[in-house]
Order: C-alpha cells, then sequence, then structure tokens
C-alpha cells in the first residue's frame, strides 16, 4: 500500500490513544489526557535535540550549534505557553475526573526525569521512584552514567583554546552540575574576549532560564487548579514543586553576571 498521510503518522493508533476514565466521561478529562500526551512528544523531541546538540558542540558546528538552540528553546516557550491552556480548566472541572487518576501524577514522567539529567539536574535518589528492572528506570540508569549538555558545553570551551580547569572537564558525571569558582575566570574571559562562544554562553542560559519559567508557571497552575492539597500520586503538590524555583541547571553562568 502506497503511505499516506494517515499511515506514515500513524493516527489510527494515535487518536485511539485518548481513553477517559471518568463516566460520562467528565467534559475536561479529554483536555488533560491530550495536553498531557502532548508534553511526552514535546519531551521525547527535546531530549532527541538535545541529543544533536551535545555532539555538534563536542565538534564545535557553531552554526548547526546555534540553529538546534533555537529550536530547542521555541520548543520548550511552547512548553510554556500550553499551562495556558491548562489553566482554562477550572479547579472545579478538574476535580470532577481527579479521582480517577489514583496514582497517577506527573511527578512520575519519567522523560522529563531524563530531561532533567541530560541538562545536569541529576539526582541520584530519583532513580527510587521507578521499578527495577523497568524500562524507564534503565533508561534513567543509561542516562546518569552519559556526560551531560554542561560537558559537552565545557568540552566545546575547552576545544575553542579556552583554560577549562581539568577537575571540571573530568567532574563525576552522575553528580549534578556545581558551581565551580576556578571556572568562572574562564566563562568571564570568554565573554569579553571571544563573540562566538559568548553568544553559545547566552544560549546556554536562554535554555536554564526557560527551564525555570517552565518551573514557575507549572507552581502556578498547580496552586490555581488544587491549591494546597496534596498532589495526585501521595506528592506533596505545589509545596513540593515551590523547593523546585529558583535553582540553576548552569550556575556557573549566572554566578559570573556580577562580574562582567
Amino acid at each position: 500500500m502506497p503511505v499516506t498521510y494517515s499511515s506514515y503518522l500513524k493516527l489510527d493508533e494515535l487518536l485511539g490513544l485518548q481513553q477517559p476514565l471518568s463516566d460520562g466521561p467528565e467534559h475536561d478529562e479529554m483536555l488533560f489526557i491530550v495536553i498531557h500526551q502532548v508534553y511526552e512528544l514535546w519531551f521525547k523531541q527535546m531530549l532527541h535535540e538535545i541529543d544533536y546538540l551535545k555532539s555538534l558542540l563536542i565538534d564545535r558546528d557553531t552554526p548547526r550549534v546555534l540553529h538546534t538552540f533555537k529550536r530547542l528553546l521555541t520548543i520548550l516557550k511552547v512548553n510554556v505557553a500550553q499551562i495556558d491552556i491548562l489553566e482554562t480548566m477550572t479547579p472545579l472541572e478538574f476535580l470532577s475526573f481527579r479521582a480517577r487518576l489514583e496514582s497517577g501524577s506527573g511527578f512520575q514522567s519519567f522523560q522529563f526525569r531524563e530531561f532533567e539529567f541530560v541538562l545536569g539536574a541529576r539526582n541520584p535518589a530519583a532513580l527510587d521512584r521507578y521499578p527495577a528492572e523497568s524500562a524507564a528506570r534503565r533508561r534513567l540508569e543509561q542516562r546518569i552514567l552519559e556526560p551531560t549538555l554542561w560537558d559537552a558545553f565545557l568540552r566545546y570551551l575547552s576545544g575553542a583554546g579556552h583554560a577549562v580547569p581539568k577537575e571540571v572537564l573530568e567532574r563525576d558525571v552522575t553528580r549534578p552540575v556545581q558551581e565551580s569558582a576556578a571556572l568562572q575566570p574562564v566563562l568571564l574571559d570568554v565573554y569579553r574576549r571571544d563573540p562566538e562562544a559568548r553568544t553559545v554562553c547566552e544560549r546556554m542560559v536562554d535554555l536554564d532560564e526557560g527551564v525555570q519559567e517552565w518551573r514557575y508557571r507549572h507552581v502556578k497552575m498547580v496552586q490555581r487548579t488544587i491549591g494546597t492539597r496534596r498532589g495526585t500520586g501521595g506528592s506533596d503538590g505545589a509545596a513540593y514543586l515551590m523547593t523546585t524555583l529558583n535553582r540553576p541547571v548552569f550556575p556557573d553562568l549566572w554566578a559570573i553576571r556580577a562580574e562582567l
């Protein structure tokens, strides 16, 4: 059979994946399902782009690096904007089907956890939230052993002739990115003398800021929808999400701002 629009995109399968559980079903459950499935598709694409970006940074292909950053940042803005759609659902509309979620929670999204890991926000304890030998656990275990986007960025700078400290280049990649006083003078020099690498630095800051914007908008959406209630799946809801705010993934790029 010839390839068609429907067969290429697997539309029969895709459009059959939205299966509300509420009685009726409740009108807004369809929106809730579609939005979160779309989020997971965008997470998949962002992971795809970041893996490509890491290879481009190591190869020092700056034009493609900047192009890929543009795409990644645009996708991230779309993800943030989708919260506007979720916020059209009132608290009462969400409560009409919330109980059907049982232990299900966005807290369990392994792709978002993978996204955090690949950027450099790594927390080995997060692996314990996924069953041993599950596909999600194996993916995260593999990710935590790989160099992060931050590590690829450091190699980009080193390849451009900047004196990135050896202890930073050879850091334990299973640990979260930590602020480095030894690296900051190098970054200041990059900003002052290397316009091309400075542009890449700024795109890294844009990405970090975009992730922080997503976290803030997510917190506010949860607060206006369920208030101080505990989240689905037994999480602390907005109280937990508040603890994730104002935590840059690339702290050194923020620390040097006062010195520029």
